[in-house]
């Protein structure tokens, strides 16, 4: 018989993707307590904007959608907050960290996450820039700690990419990467293939919620370039940033250029890639490239990704995500809450399977 746990949850940042986070908890309460004799409560949450709300017995989404109360500063509201979850008896405390991507230096996101390790709690994050900017720090600090440091949710959203390589790939290497890894301008570059405006495909992905309401962290390429430093650094064990990462994004101008790549049968791609010299050190890039049609990546639509890895014993291995959407990435963190409670307690056995 499995022990059961209580996982007490402190949200730094609410969002799109922290809301849909707490919508997933209340959909797979009941599943989680089957399957993986798992207890979560929403405790807190505290966002730049509107300060912080704490509750020891749990927040509902209504109370959470509600006013909170103003702090002083955006780091004195995370700070309050994960001190107040330090106070929690659960078995599980957790940081829920989802504030947005500062391409600049990857704060605040990096001084929550310290934060909450410090104060004894595991930190679950789908911020790239903890991983992009600090990855080997934070991890020792983890485990000096005693506690987890996840991110699945940092690069294609709820796929498996980090577990997949923890856990399914013992005794192999990666020795490198290439990938389509940023859904807003593969769905750009799909459509000036199809001779649509720039502007309008931009603006349909602003309208699902994909790219923010200023989209050059994406057409920039600093989102590609970002995720493309933390799989280097957490993969191939590099000290990258995303400003070490060679980058080139796309531009209204390259609508001719895949237009006519399409037409000889060939696809035109933002591709990141990364891999380790002979002199041991990792050269990162995000790149539009010309793909040949038979090249996987080449075959990607709209806000389909994907990653291929390079390893020693098992040539190279794909991952697609043919959907991107907030509840992928909501998943992710899900997913990442499930792995600290295996870890905790490893589980004896499924409790109850529901169809």
């Amino acid at each position: 018989m499995s022990v059961s746990l209580r996982a007490d949850l402190a949200l730094i940042g609410f969002g799109n993707v922290a809301q849909r986070f707490v919508s997933l908890i209340e959909e797979c309460r009941e599943r989680l307590a089957c399957e993986y004799a798992l207890e979560c409560r929403i405790v807190g949450a505290a966002t730049r904007r509107k300060g912080v709300l704490f509750d020891s017995r749990g927040l509902d989404r209504s109370r959470l959608m509600g006013p909170w109360a103003a702090a002083s500063s955006p780091m004195s509201g995370a700070l309050q907050l994960i001190d107040e979850l330090r106070g929690s008896d659960a078995d599980l405390r957790v940081v829920v960290e989802t504030t947005t991507l500062d391409i600049a230096a990857g704060r605040p996101a990096i001084d929550h996450v310290r934060a909450g390790l410090s104060a004894g709690c595991h930190v679950i994050t789908a911020n790239k820039g903890p991983v992009a900017f600090a990855y080997a720090a934070l991890r020792d600090q983890a485990r000096a700690a005693g506690v987890q440091f996840l991110f699945e949710g940092a690069v294609m959203d709820g796929v498996p990419v980090f577990n997949l390589v923890r856990e399914a790939l013992p005794a192999a290497t990666v020795s490198g990467f290439r990938g389509v890894v940023n859904s807003t301008t593969n769905h750009v570059l799909t459509a000036l293939e199809r001779g649509e405006p720039f502007e309008a495909a931009v603006a349909r992905m602003q309208a699902e919620g994909i790219a923010e309401a200023d989209p050059s962290l994406d057409l920039d390429g600093w989102d590609a370039a970002a995720k493309t430093a933390a799989l280097a650094n957490v993969l191939l064990g590099a000290n990258l940033t995303p400003h070490s990462v060679r980058r080139t994004g796309i531009q209204p101008s390259d609508g001719e250029r895949a237009r006519q790549v399409r037409a000889e049968g060939r696809r035109l791609k933002l591709v990141a890639s990364a891999s380790r010299t002979g002199s041991g050190v990792v050269a990162a890039v995000v790149e539009p490239r010309v793909l040949e049609g038979s090249d996987l990546l080449a075959s990607l639509d709209g806000k389909a990704n994907a990653l291929v890895l390079q390893t020693d014993v098992l040539g190279e291995i794909a991952i697609c995500q043919l959907e991107g959407s907030l509840t992928h990435t909501a998943y992710a963190l899900l997913s990442d809450l499930v792995t600290l409670r295996r870890r905790e307690v490893p589980l004896a056995a499924p409790v109850r399977r529901i169809p």
